[in-house]
């Protein structure tokens, strides 16, 4: 009886963990969202071509931000198992070394969007009348996107040493000042001018500067009050090692995913204006769906990261199948209801019966699609938590140009399906990958990966 007590007190103790990471990565993350939404449903009161410009710059622009990632990731793992297995000092030496090279990464992705603007636009196939638009907001938010390179380190680090909270609060902010921001340059308030386009980039931009400022007031306060020049002598190169050996495939995955995605909406593009704006509604209102898997992907990865650190692989697999099965109830309930009040919410962001028309159809495919989306989410994250990094990979990339990409083509522009045969597509992709990982985290063969020896 004493031992099942104590396995209960434990169990509990880590769904209480759980909970605490849980809550505030999700408020976080659909306050994350919101700021891009805001964009959009402002916009969506200035122009329909405007929301269509400035869906595809950003695109461009996330895909871009993943090359952040490179780091992030490896910065998200390797600190939850240090911490796990108690080797604070590791920590702060795998929090330096990400900080240094974001920060040389960030510049260089800022120069490339700015000076590119004009080119990588034109190559994405971006008609003419909407140009304009799209040059003038990707200059803008691509010459500060740096503030995100520096922002995502520490974010990563104070969630993995479960100060998600900090995070959370920063980005209530940060959406104030942006909705505020947004409100006085789209429209022309407060004696401000009307800037429309540019004026949504400028409130976006600042509002990811002063994210950045605060973050690092928190990171010195709150996580790592210094960092010893006697840990980063010698350079930790094992550090550096293992950050790339889990970021690079992590971020080569996202990569591929950004890029495919890329090479979708230029297939969309070919649909013609209707098409295009009506995916960026989707997008824009399909993410509230899955923001709940993603926070519980991004807390229970952290939980099972310092549960591998602990060598409590048990733990670990058990807590991973929890998660999975309630991350896919909540996803499959809120897109029926999304699904259900879709007309309602198209006729809030544009007046048009074709986009209308064409987003209520995708929502009802999506149901489907969410169940795979929902594992995928939670699988990949969990896996790279056990440092299973190249195996999410290597499917992620088959799948995703095979499925998404080959029959992506082939429904909706080769048959003539439009922008649902598109949808039906991705459905495939994702539930397909969906049955892959499962069978991955089922077999255990993670639990030989991790980075604490």
């Amino acid at each position: 009886m004493g031992i099942r007590m104590v396995l209960n007190k434990r169990k509990n103790g880590i769904k209480e963990g759980l909970r605490k990471l849980v809550v505030p990565i999700f408020i976080e993350t659909l306050l994350i969202m919101m700021l891009g939404a805001v964009d959009t449903v402002m916009l969506s009161q200035y122009s329909d071509e405007a929301v269509a410009a400035v869906g595809v710059v950003n695109q461009l622009v996330m895909f871009a931000f993943l090359i952040f990632e490179i780091i992030n990731m490896g910065t998200s793992v390797l600190c939850s198992q240090y911490l796990g297995a108690k080797l604070p000092h590791k920590m702060v030496q795998v929090v330096g070394v990400s900080l240094l090279l974001n920060i040389l990464i960030g510049f260089g992705v800022s120069a490339v969007l700015y000076s590119g603007a004009p080119w990588l636009l034109h190559m994405m196939g971006l008609r003419a009348e909407l140009m304009t638009y799209g040059v003038n907001y990707m200059e803008i938010v691509g010459a500060f996107a740096f503030f995100q390179a520096l922002s995502l380190t520490i974010s990563a680090s104070l969630k993995s040493a479960d100060k998600a909270i900090y995070p959370m609060l920063v980005v209530v902010v940060v959406n104030v000042l942006n909705i505020i921001g947004n409100y006085t340059l789209i429209f022309g308030k407060f004696g401000m001018p009307a800037l429309g386009v540019e004026g949504a980039a400028i409130s976006t931009a600042f509002a990811r500067g002063v994210s950045m400022v605060v973050l690092f007031v928190i990171l010195f306060c709150k996580h790592i009050s210094s960092f010893p020049l006697k840990y980063f002598r010698p350079f930790p190169w094992m550090e550096l090692k293992n950050l790339l050996k889990i970021g690079v495939p992590s971020a080569g995955e996202n990569m591929s995913y950004s890029l495919s995605q890329v090479v979708l909406t230029y297939f969309i593009n070919l649909l013609g204006n209707e098409a295009l704006a009506a995916r960026m509604y989707v997008v824009n209102v399909v993410m509230f769906v899955y923001l709940f898997t993603i926070a519980m992907a991004q807390g229970g990865a952290i939980s099972i990261g310092h549960l591998v650190g602990k060598k409590r692989i048990r733990g670990a697999y058990l807590l991973g199948k929890y998660v999975m099965r309630l991350s896919v109830l909540v996803s499959v309930t809120l897109s029926c209801v999304w699904a259900l009040m879709g007309k309602t919410m198209f006729g809030w962001l544009t007046d048009n019966p074709e986009i209308i028309r064409m987003g209520v159809m995708v929502l009802y495919v999506d149901i489907i699609l969410e169940i795979g989306k929902a594992i995928n989410i939670y699988a990949t994250n969990a896996l790279r938590a056990t440092g299973d990094v190249n195996y999410p990979f290597y499917v992620g990339v088959v799948m995703q140009w095979g499925v998404a990409v080959g029959c992506g083509y082939l429904f909706g522009i080769h048959w003539e399906w439009g922008l649902v045969g598109m949808w039906f597509a991705f459905l495939l992709d994702e539930n397909i990958r969906g049955i892959i990982f499962v069978r991955r985290w089922n077999s255990m063969k993670w639990a030989r990966k991790g980075f604490v020896k």
